[in-house]
């Protein structure tokens, strides 16, 4: 990528979250000419609507504040495995490469299954397809135009075959053939006869999915399984026959994609152990060519899930060097903080956590920051993106740079890579667009400031800023690593609007602090509902396999439901056996456009046990405003459901009501045109409940039900009834 075409000035942090002591390294790409600054601030608001608090930050240059040179740092899309092999195949002379692929976009463009040439071709080989989707190879001929020979016939698209080149220095022929696998017709053959003064041998390393070149190219889009290389010609029989098991031994190499499937490592079961390592991320336990549906879990089948799956689109780490780092001091207290980059009038923020000194809280209370979220929805290019967003970007200073205008950092997993498949693997390491101060997701009649997520969760801090509450920030990094120990000591614990994705140990981590006598608010919707995996090798990166059903973009495919990252069942946590209503006591009932409603009391919520969550509040009517949805139960909302494991002593206080006719029942609910899991009708689940439970533990669990609950606390400068009512909660809690 030229940095022309590059956001002149932007970055990223190592990791989102720190404790004081700890280190964050910071990596900026500009292309500007002067020296930027880079200040820190506290963020306490990041919504740039007028009609809200506006962007509120705390200035702390006094901490933080310094001026570094302007450099271009480049990236690559695409992901393949790079395979040292010091010179290896440096004399190869007779050979046959041969794979199993089954290509996605194979009339896209060039395409490399197996490469190990120098960036001209003129010494070495680079096998895969042509621009009309037909098996090629090209080779080394020592001059600036390499010898290329391809088949007659393009691949079809998302069908197996094996493909393979060989050449015979002793008869002078090169051969290219492939072969349908599905259903399995008879290979066909291209060859042709040949001079002397060919070069096959290269000393440059192996590429599998893509091509030797400064910088890399011609990346393959679809599933390959068991590359191999041999040293000798071998006839179509020969290779129809092959499998990694008999080729173990006849090979000078052979990649096995089944084995070491969570890690980086790709093995080499021939007799030179080439080991390589897959680049940016494709998606591994994926099922191969001999799949037979027998086994839906590539753990207990691994050779039949020996594909891996890449894509041109592909994206795991900018690698950028660290232009700066910031230790956190130790008297910087807990939050949400930002460094603010500013040159030749263009700005960008890089938000991050700044947690407390382990086992040393600074507050009673704790906000947890749903970063796994963040980083699962960053870079989100939406459909509904536009002139109209622009417009309001505009007018309101909002942060100028979206991922639908500028894609190249790789999108989010509400995406699909350029193939059509989803993305199911991410990474924080790369600037994530939509994590910034001011921030606009969408516009739409009566959505308030559109805000999601990080933008959408200043204000709840907003609003703890103003009632004049402590906390501290922990994210789910630290849930994941720490477990519940990271929120032991405080008397209450809050979630953000929308903490979907969670690991077991976050769930685990929860859970243990409310059974073991803690409050928890969850002041969000659609929350604790799908199962993501991060890799032990890869820091900063995270699985998401969208398998039977839950609201979604896109839908892995049967028999990849399985997490490559750790073995586990991916898809909702409801199927996993961990229903939301087991920790929270409701769980995701419906969904519609960014607009919000309001709640109505119930007559339940006038019983003693839980009248004092209401008090100072007139009237049944709870949220009908908001700068989210313009009301507090909106766009995404919960429901109690005991069959689903909502606690006994589960109280519904309030339910909302009036939702537009976007809204709908979550799929999972569904069983046909007029039945339910419930009994109930499809549109009779069209509602959020505000809960409330005790647990015999002591500890309490307060549920809010929606996404757009949190917009609604700074409406008329935070005097409303939503605020009141959270307030009356939270000093509860921390009095218990």
């Amino acid at each position: 990528m030229s940095p022309a075409n590059f956001i002149p000035l932007t970055g990223y942090v190592d990791r989102l979250s720190a404790r004081p002591g700890e280190t964050l390294a910071f990596k900026i790409s500009s292309t500007l000419s002067s020296p930027y600054e880079a200040r820190l601030v506290r963020v306490i608001s990041a919504d740039p609507n007028p009609d809200g608090p506006g962007i509120l930050e705390e200035d702390l240059a006094a901490v933080f504040q310094s001026r570094y040179p302007s450099r271009f740092q480049d990236y690559r899309l695409g992901s393949y495995v790079h395979v040292p092999t010091n010179g290896a195949f440096s004399s190869l002379a007779a050979f046959t490469v041969v794979a199993t692929v089954w290509p996605t976009t194979p009339s896209k463009g060039r395409q490399a299954v197996l490469s190990c040439c120098d960036p001209h071709i003129t010494e070495g080989l680079s096998f895969g397809l042509d621009e009309r989707g037909c098996v090629r190879i090209q080779l080394g001929a020592g001059k600036a135009t390499p010898l290329e020979v391809a088949t007659p016939e393009p691949l079809k698209h998302r069908r197996w075959y094996r493909v393979w080149a060989s050449y015979d220095p002793s008869e002078g022929l090169v051969t290219v053939g492939q072969q349908l696998l599905e259903p399995n017709l008879e290979p066909k053959e291209t060859q042709i006869s040949v001079g002397d003064g060919l070069r096959p041998g290269s000393a440059q390393d192996v590429l599998v999915a893509a091509c030797n070149d400064v910088p890399v190219a011609d990346h393959f889009n679809g599933k390959i399984e068991a590359p191999m290389i041999f040293g000798r010609a071998l006839s179509a029989a020969e290779v129809v026959a092959l499998t990694p098991q008999s080729a173990a031994d006849d090979s000078l190499a052979c990649w096995d994609f089944s084995q070491g499937i969570s890690t980086l490592t790709v093995t080499d079961v021939g007799p030179n152990g080439l080991h390589g390592e897959v680049v940016n991320l494709p998606a591994r336990g994926m099922k191969g060519s001999t799949w037979d549906g027998r086994e839906m879990c590539w753990r207990h089948a691994t050779d039949q899930y020996g594909a891996i799956h890449f894509h041109d689109d592909d994206f795991y780490d900018c690698g950028w060097e660290t232009d700066f780092s910031f230790t956190i001091p130790d008297d910087l207290r807990s939050g949400v903080y930002a460094m603010r980059l500013s040159c030749d009038g263009v700005e960008d923020t890089i938000p991050f956590f700044v947690c407390p000194p382990k086992g040393a809280p600074q507050s009673r209370l704790c906000v947890v920051i749903p970063t796994f979220t963040y980083v699962i929805y960053s870079n989100n290019a939406r459909y509904d993106f536009g002139p109209e967003l622009k417009e309001r970007m505009a007018a309101w200073g909002a942060s100028p740079w979206n991922s639908a205008e500028h894609p190249q950092f790789g999108l989010s997993t509400y995406n699909l890579h350029s193939d059509g498949s989803g993305i199911c693997n991410i990474s924080s390491r790369r600037p994530m667009l939509n994590m910034r101060c001011g921030y606009l997701t969408l516009v739409r009649p009566r959505c308030g400031s559109g805000l999601r997520h990080f933008q959408a969760d200043t204000h709840l801090l907003a609003w703890l800023e103003h009632v004049g509450l402590d906390y501290d920030v922990v994210t789910d990094q630290e849930l994941h690593e720490e477990g519940v120990a990271c929120l032991s000591g405080y008397k209450a614990v809050l979630t953000c609007t929308h903490p979907e994705y969670h690991t077991a140990e976050t769930l685990d981590a929860l859970q243990a602090y409310r059974d073991g006598g803690g409050h928890l608010a969850y002041l969000g919707g659609n929350g604790f509902y799908w199962r993501v995996a991060l890799h032990k090798e890869a820091p900063g990166a995270i699985e998401i396999r969208r398998g039977e059903g839950g609201l979604r973009f896109w839908a892995a495919q049967p028999g990849e439901y399985y997490n490559a990252f750790d073995g586990t069942y991916g898809g909702l946590w409801l199927r996993n056996g961990r229903a939301p209503q087991k920790l929270v006591g409701v769980g995701f009932t419906s969904q519609g456009a960014f607009s919000g409603s309001y709640y109505r009391r119930t007559p339940e919520s006038r019983d003693e046990s839980v009248s004092w969550i209401f008090d100072g509040i007139e009237g049944d009517i709870i949220g009908d405003f908001g700068l989210s949805g313009s009301g507090a139960a909106g766009y995404e909302l919960d429901r109690v459901d005991f069959n689903l494991g909502s606690p006994d002593s589960t109280v519904v206080l309030a339910r909302s009501e009036g939702h537009d006719e976007t809204f709908i029942a979550v799929p999972e609910d569904i069983l046909n045109h007029v039945g339910t899991t419930t009994g109930e009708r499809p549109e009779d689940l069209i509602r959020a409940e505000m809960a409330y439970c005790t647990l015999p533990g002591g500890g309490a669990v307060f549920s809010a039900s929606s996404i757009t609950f949190c917009g609604s606390l700074p409406s008329n400068d935070f005097d409303n009834n939503v605020s009141r009512l959270l307030l009356n909660v939270v000093r509860h809690f921390l009095s218990a």
